[in-house]
């Protein structure tokens, strides 16, 4: 008989993030995650000390997902690019795929949980940053470039909590969008 297989650790992570974003950080246990991995919870162990360190993995993951994998995938230098750039960076971490619902599930967590918030702001503030710096290479003025950083930030994270549904909103928001970068 062979050795047994081990659960890596980004399948941990991985489980973890769907069911935070499924139920909240309250979801996340270790006994449903291994249930939901269909192996044991003493796999869990030998990945991580405990619940906490998941959650900062989870953290990490997804910080490394919604900012440096998303900006890595841009040209951010050239200012031909700079409208697509924003356009495709915030299509990438707030459309309805699977950043989407793991994002909106950190933002509440961040409400209860002071090391989630200190996260969420360090993500925001490097998605900001991101903005400013494409906003910068179309636009000279520095309040001109952080007021137009802020909407398009506004609209991305924003536009899924209003409580009005419209069946154009995705036209209506990417008009709103050009409205911005314009």
């Amino acid at each position: 008989m062979g050795a047994p297989v081990r659960t890596t650790r980004e399948a941990w992570i991985e489980q973890g993030l769907a069911m935070l974003a499924a139920g909240g950080p309250e979801a996340v246990r270790v006994e449903a995650l291994a249930n939901a991995l269909g192996v044991t919870k003493g796999g869990f162990y030998g990945q991580f000390a405990d619940r906490h360190d998941l959650l900062v993995a989870m953290l990490d993951t997804w910080e490394r997902q919604a900012v440096d994998d998303v900006i890595r995938g841009l040209s951010t230098d050239h200012s031909d690019d700079a409208r697509e750039n924003i356009r495709r960076a915030g299509a990438a971490t707030m459309s309805h795929n699977r950043m989407r619902p793991i994002d909106l599930a950190v933002r509440d967590w961040a409400r209860r949980d002071p090391e989630a918030k200190q996260r969420l702001r360090r993500v925001d503030r490097r998605r900001m940053a991101f903005l400013k710096s494409q906003f910068a290479l179309l636009y000279d003025d520095p309040e001109e470039v952080e007021a137009r950083s802020l909407l398009a930030f506004c609209l991305a994270v924003g536009h899924d909590t209003l409580g009005t549904d419209s069946k154009g909103r995705r036209r209506l928001i990417d008009v709103a969008l050009r409205i911005v970068t314009d």
